[in-house]
C-alpha cells in the first residue's frame, strides 16, 4: 500500500532504476547492430552480426535476472513487484525479438535486404530510444509524468507505422518477387521485425499502468 504509514517512513530501494535503465540501453545497442546488419548486408557477415547481437541479448538476460533476484530480497520496492517484474521481462523481450531478427537474417541469408526491412529496423531503434527516455522518467513520475506519457504515445505511433510498413511490404513482395523461397525468407524476417515493435509498444503499456498507479 503506497500510502501506508510504514511506506511513507521506509525509503524505497533505488537500485531498480539503474537496472531498468541499463536494460533499456541494451535495446539500443542491439538495435544499432541490427540496423548495421541490414544496411551493410552481406551474407558472409550476417552470422557475425547475429553473434554480436546474441552476446548483447545474453547481457540483457543477466540484467533481467538481476532484477528478479533483487525483487526476491528487497522489502520495499518503488512500484508494485509485479509491475517491476513485468517491465523487466518485457524490456528483455524486445531484445529477444531483435535477436530473433538477426538470427533469421543469418540463417535464411536472403539475396538482398529491401529498403522496407531497413525502415523497420530503424523503427525498432526509434522504439528503443522512446523506451529509454520513458524508463529514465520512472524515478520522477510523481513530480512530472508528462514526458513518460509522451514517450509511451511515441511507442504506440511507431508500432502503427511499423504495421503499415510491414503490410505494404508484404503486399509488394507477393506482387514483385517470383521466387517462393525468397518470399518465405523475407516474409519471416519482416514479420519478426514488426513483432519487435509490438513488444516495444507493450513496454509502453506497462509504463502507462505504472503512471496510473503512481503519478
Amino acid at each position: 500500500m503506497k500510502n501506508s504509514f510504514l511506506n511513507r517512513l521506509t525509503p524505497k530501494e533505488p537500485k531498480f532504476f539503474p537496472l531498468l535503465k541499463n536494460l533499456s540501453r541494451i535495446i539500443l545497442v542491439a538495435s544499432d547492430l541490427l540496423i548495421e546488419c541490414v544496411e551493410k548486408y552481406d551474407t558472409t557477415l550476417s552470422m557475425d552480426y547475429f553473434k554480436q547481437i546474441k552476446e548483447v541479448e545474453r547481457e540483457g538476460d543477466k540484467l533481467a535476472n538481476k532484477v528478479f533476484d533483487e525483487l526476491n530480497t528487497t522489502f520495499i520496492t518503488p512500484f508494485d513487484r509485479e509491475d517491476i517484474h513485468d517491465l523487466a521481462s518485457k524490456l528483455d523481450d524486445v531484445t529477444d525479438r531483435i535477436n530473433g531478427c538477426a538470427r533469421r537474417i543469418a540463417f535464411y541469408k536472403p539475396k538482398e535486404m529491401p529498403e522496407s526491412l531497413l525502415n523497420l529496423a530503424k523503427m525498432i531503434k526509434d522504439g528503443g530510444v522512446s523506451i529509454t527516455h520513458a524508463v529514465e522518467e520512472l524515478d520522477v513520475l510523481k513530480k512530472n509524468a508528462g514526458k513518460a506519457k509522451q514517450y509511451c504515445q511515441e511507442l504506440h505511433e511507431i508500432e502503427n507505422k511499423a504495421d503499415d510498413e510491414y503490410q505494404s511490404f508484404i503486399m509488394n513482395l507477393f506482387m514483385s518477387e517470383k521466387e517462393s523461397i525468397e518470399i518465405i525468407k523475407l516474409k519471416e524476417i519482416s514479420y519478426e521485425m514488426e513483432r519487435a515493435t509490438d513488444e516495444a509498444e507493450r513496454v509502453g503499456k506497462i509504463i502507462k499502468t505504472i503512471i496510473v498507479k503512481y503519478a
